[in-house]
């Protein structure tokens, strides 16, 4: 859309009548390429539509009967009780008629990046997978947003702040003859659904869908070369946005309501329509709505991505991903897949020539490696891109930080003291502070040195709420903000809380050529995205990290809108295996929560293989979190592991401990030497109870000495526990505090198992007896177990073997005085 047909109407953040307007414009530009009314009273109608007033009088009449009765028609679909279906398409059809009788359709296209970490993870080096993920965001963020003049409203803060690129991609782009002229003028924001977490769901008039569709692909291909992309559209009945999919005609064969309770046991008509707990009317119900049309684009795109042939005359088949030849005596880049095509080769007589280690580049690394440069505000000269003599350009200022997004969170929460206090202390300037640059920096802030750690976290249940909760493209775009909102927020309170610049030692102070004190923030946001997560932190804080993000997502939810509180109560005696001082309910739940994946290892272990760790972390997590829904807990969980060497895990993370970690011999009890995944409030036990053994100063040769000998069997070391605690001089009564009775109190006794617990799951698992013990209390049920203990031998797992693992990265209590010496005056005394 050009500046002379742009709108002077202002738009609010999070515009109520966005919808509305969206669909009236689509429906008033008609079936073809060019607008069947003058694009001047699209943008009067637009303009009135969005200020939530009636069309004004003058405005009224200058408009074409036609043009008005859409107006009407749409606010007369949007005004339809959400708890209003018909039983039948005859009653829908009569009450309804004039919707159901228009003839012109609405475009939706649905579209965005696909195998995102082949494309992130392709590199081995962090800059490169920084600029990897920076360009999809800016693609996503800014470019594809700028299709539809998204710099106009408010909410697309990042298209605003740079207005003259998002302009540029329109005329420079979108509109050349070569590309797709006239598309910009047909888009206006409203039409965009959302446009976060590599996708975009958006409105447009009915003749432009496959041109739509095929500019998402071409910019990703363009701007990327390399990255996969996949778009979709289709054309639908005004009717279909509220009540899904609809016949054209309607006769005796017609599928609705009626029938499908007909053919209940038909196996194509549960696996589409049914829902776990859901009666079958309003499975039904809950089908067809506007999700069903999303579904339908769902479907296409994953037939599309898989190179399936589409019936779309208009569009090519999109079977192959990009690809570039390469040569056996040709010179190849860093990644050994392309061939390169410069060397940023640094010169004794140009301090800013090149880049250290003398890197080679194909242009698709070369985009990475600069793009990366930009995101992390590295002043560095960019002198080795412009040698390449591309004439592609960055869009530099449509690229912004992950550190400026957090630190503009810090002044809108009024917290840059919890963070910058210790640098304010030694009268260090916060502008002082610079991002880190590697792995290494970050490694340096642990304790001890040389560990990071790899958070990925994910949200659960989305599409279930989606399915059971979004009605409507207005709940849909709601829904959208508040999960990206939410995720960025939690984040960067996860940061605030637990992180502070720090100085970094002599020898990188050195690599960074500085004579001065280099202060940095140590942490890398890799992405967030939707309702993705993916951060490099120090190893010592991970946990505590990926605890809170957790909780503040939960939190951050229920604060926004009562519709993400649950209404379903767990038994935290059940659910929980920690049991400490702190006590929880059950009742206070958000329906959506976050799984978490953490690997803590050394700084040298290759990022793509400590990717693929956390993501198999992660997958453990939600699957734990999908069984304790069974048990109706809707929280977080999180799995990690410490990885001390990359030659620990030779397969996967699940065989390692299936093979290496569980023991039982024949008619004996199965141990598990560890006992993750756990609960948000289950870690926060644990990182209290290894705080505890470090502030007692539990001797390390004991710690070591326990777990060697959880192998051997239950008894023998529930009886060498018990002869290394009592021979302590110090730190008993904290140990039975935070370990014996917070952890492994015996379910048919008043007695404890130490280090052992029994595991529950095991026992829901095999007797099916959760929902016949939510009504009992915790005594009634350590009778229960009794009776279990008799139908079947119980397994047993233990945490010891984790906090042995999280004993390093555990510093002591600053308020903790020497054990030694508070024994040495009680005994005086």
């Amino acid at each position: 859309m050009t500046d002379s047909t742009a709108t002077k109407a202002t738009l609010q953040v999070n515009n109520p009548n966005s919808i509305t307007t969206a669909i009236c414009w689509c429906l008033a530009w008609g079936d073809k390429k060019q607008p069947q009314f003058p694009l001047s009273m699209l943008q009067q109608m637009r303009q009135a539509l969005n200020e939530g007033k009636e069309v004004p009088e003058q405005v009224r009449r200058a408009l074409p009967l036609p043009l008005a009765s859409l107006v009407e028609q749409v606010r007369q679909l949007q005004n339809i009780d959400k708890n209003y279906f018909p039983s039948t398409l005859d009653e829908l059809k009569s009450k309804y008629r004039e919707l159901w009788n228009q003839t012109t359709c609405i475009g939706l296209v649905y579209g965005g990046a696909t195998k995102i970490k082949q494309y992130v993870f392709e590199a081995s080096k962090l800059p490169d997978i920084r600029g990897a993920s920076a360009l999809l965001d800016r693609i996503n963020l800014v470019d594809l947003p700028a299709f539809f003049s998204c710099e106009q409203d408010p909410y697309y803060s990042q298209c605003q702040l740079a207005k003259d690129y998002c302009k540029q991609i329109r005329e420079e782009w979108l509109d050349k003859a070569e590309n797709f002229p006239q598309l910009s003028q047909a888009l206006i924001p409203e039409l965009v659904i959302y446009s976060t977490g590599g996708n975009i769901l958006a409105f447009c008039p009915a003749a432009y869908v496959n041109y739509l569709a095929n500019a998402i692909e071409k910019r990703y291909t363009e701007e990327t070369l390399t990255a996969n992309s996949c778009a979709v559209g289709e054309k639908f009945k005004l009717l279909e946005i509220q009540f899904g999919l609809l016949p054209d005609e309607i006769n005796n064969e017609t599928f609705w309501l009626d029938k499908y309770l007909n053919h209940l046991e038909n196996p194509l008509v549960k696996a589409y329509f049914e829902q776990p707990d859901t009666s079958s009317e309003k499975a039904f119900k809950e089908r067809k709505t506007f999700n069903e049309l999303a579904g339908k684009l769902a479907a296409k795109f994953n037939q599309r991505r898989n190179g399936n042939q589409l019936w779309e005359r208009e569009r090519s088949l999109r079977c192959y991903p990009p690809m570039f030849e390469t040569h056996p005596y040709l010179k190849r880049d860093e990644g050994d897949r392309r061939s390169a095509v410069m060397q940023a080769k640094t010169s004794p007589d140009d301090l800013n020539q090149g880049l250290p280690g003398d890197p080679w580049f194909s242009e698709a690394t070369a985009r990475k490696r600069l793009i990366g440069q930009i995101a992390k505000r590295d002043n560095g000269s960019k002198k080795w891109y412009a040698e390449l003599a591309c004439v592609w350009e960055p869009g530099e200022k449509a690229i912004e930080s992950w550190v400026d997004k957090f630190e503009k969170f810090l002044l809108e929460t009024k917290t840059p003291h919890r963070y910058y206090g210790k640098i304010r202390s030694e009268n260090i300037h916060p502008s002082r502070v610079k991002e880190a640059i590697s792995v290494r920096e970050i490694a340096d802030a642990s304790t001890p040195n040389g560990f990071i750690a790899y958070i990925y976290a994910d949200g659960n249940n989305m599409g279930g709420y989606i399915q059971t909760e979004i009605k409507n493209p207005s709940d849909y775009q709601s829904f959208s903000r508040d999960i990206f909102d939410a995720t960025e927020k939690s984040v960067y309170a996860a940061l605030t809380k637990h992180l502070q610049p720090h100085k970094l030692n002599s020898k990188l102070q050195a690599e960074r050529k500085s004579t001065k004190e280099v202060w940095i923030h140590p942490f890398e946001i890799l992405t967030i995205g939707g309702d993705d997560v993916m951060l490099i932190v120090p190893a010592d804080k991970a946990l505590a990290i990926a605890q809170t993000i957790g909780e503040e997502f939960e939190k951050q939810l229920l604060n926004k809108r009562e519709d993400y509180k649950s209404d379903k109560t767990y038994n935290p005696q059940l659910v929980q295996r920690y049991h400490g001082e702190k006590t929880i309910s059950g009742d206070k739940q958000s329906k959506l929560s976050m799984s978490t994946g953490v690997l803590i290892t050394a700084e040298d272990t290759p990022i793509y293989y400590a990717e693929k760790l956390t993501s198999q972390l992660l997958k453990s997590a939600k699957k734990y979190a999908k069984d304790l829904k069974k048990q109706d807990y809707y929280g977080g969980t999180v799995d990690f592991l410490v990885m001390k060497a990359v030659t620990m895990i030779s397969s996967n993370i699940a065989e390692f401990r299936s093979q290496g970690l569980n023991k039982s011999g024949q008619g004996q009890q199965k141990l598990k030497l560890y006992a993750a995944p756990y609960t948000l409030h289950e870690l926060g036990g644990l990182l209290e109870t290894a705080q505890a053994l470090k502030d007692v100063e539990f001797p390390k040769s004991q710690l070591y000495q326990i777990r060697s000998l959880l192998e051997r069997s239950k008894q023998t070391a529930i009886l060498n526990y018990r002869y290394f605690r009592v021979r302590l001089q110090h730190g008993q009564n904290e140990l039975q505090d935070k370990f014996e009775r917070a952890w492994c109190e015996a379910l048919s006794n008043s007695g404890n198992l130490a280090p052992w617990m029994t595991n529950r799951r095991t026992i829901y698992k095999n007797l099916m007896l959760l929902l016949f013990f939510e009504t009992f209390s915790h005594e009634q049920l350590k009778l229960q177990y009794t009776v279990l203990s008799l139908l079947k031998k119980s397994d047993y797992e233990t945490i010891w073997r984790e906090l042995v693992d999280l004993y390093p990265f555990i510093k002591k209590s600053q308020n903790t005085s020497n054990p030694s010496q508070t024994q040495q005056q009680t005994s005086s005394t």
